[in-house]
């Protein structure tokens, strides 16, 4: 998976905007006007942040430890950094980024 393809399929899902608040390093998306991506442009290896329930954001990590990590300069109660590359398929990715989504969605309803 690439920066590319995380971009394509993000903006494919419905009333998502692309934002760089923090600068030109790193983009964020956003639904609701909430963030639930982070996407850093300039990494050695790809990596992103997505909100994630307190619970399952605990069970990830420890199911994950190399992959999944506490938020990157977020709060690391709400916030997982994923580490592409690191034993996370694809389909985990996306769905990860998703569940991330849809958080915010249904906090927008």
């Amino acid at each position: 998976m690439h920066i590319e393809d995380i971009r394509d399929y993000v903006l494919s899902l419905p009333e998502v905007e692309e934002t760089t608040p923090f600068g030109p390093d790193v983009i964020v998306y956003k639904t609701n006007g909430k963030m639930f991506l982070l996407l850093p442009i300039e990494t050695e290896q790809l990596q992103f942040n997505v909100k994630c329930d307190p619970e399952r954001a605990i069970q990830l990590r420890e199911q994950y430890p190399e992959a999944v990590l506490p938020g990157y300069h977020m709060s690391k109660k709400h916030w997982n950094t994923l580490v592409a590359g690191k034993g996370l398929t694809t389909k985990q990715l996306i769905d990860f980024i998703n569940d991330s989504y849809q958080l915010i969605r249904e906090k927008g309803k």
